[in-house]
């Protein structure tokens, strides 16, 4: 029998925090996922980018699973892809762009703006 590495069991119990967090909130498990790939060793950049990359299937699947469950209407979730969609191809681009510091920067801004917005509705 195989025996778990420290590092392995840690990856493990980030990726089910990161999907509990994205299922129960929405995307919001990216904005927990950058700081832990972060402190996995990755760059600002890598970590932005590896997030959205493990974030877009478990999207698909909470997005499948919200509708399956009727939780939302996909009529009611139509007028937000072509903007959603045009809004990650512009994000890819400028990710090219921004350095490093200004990206931590604007991330820790929006996670500021988010967490007082959410403490005071």
């Amino acid at each position: 029998m195989k025996k778990f590495s420290k590092t392995s069991l840690l990856t493990a119990v980030t990726g089910l925090t990161i999907g509990m967090v994205n299922g129960l909130l929405g995307a919001g498990g990216g904005m927990l996922a950058v700081p832990l790939l972060k402190k996995s060793g990755l760059d600002q950049k890598e970590a932005h980018s590896n997030a959205v990359a493990v974030i877009l299937p478990i999207s698909i699947l909470s997005a499948a699973l919200y509708l399956y469950k009727n939780y939302v209407g996909l009529t009611q979730a139509l007028p937000y892809i072509p903007a959603g969609l045009l809004g990650a191809v512009a994000g890819t681009y400028l990710l090219k762009k921004i350095s490093p510091l200004w990206l931590k920067r604007i991330f820790g801004l929006f996670m500021v703006y988010a967490g007082v917005r959410l403490l005071l509705k």
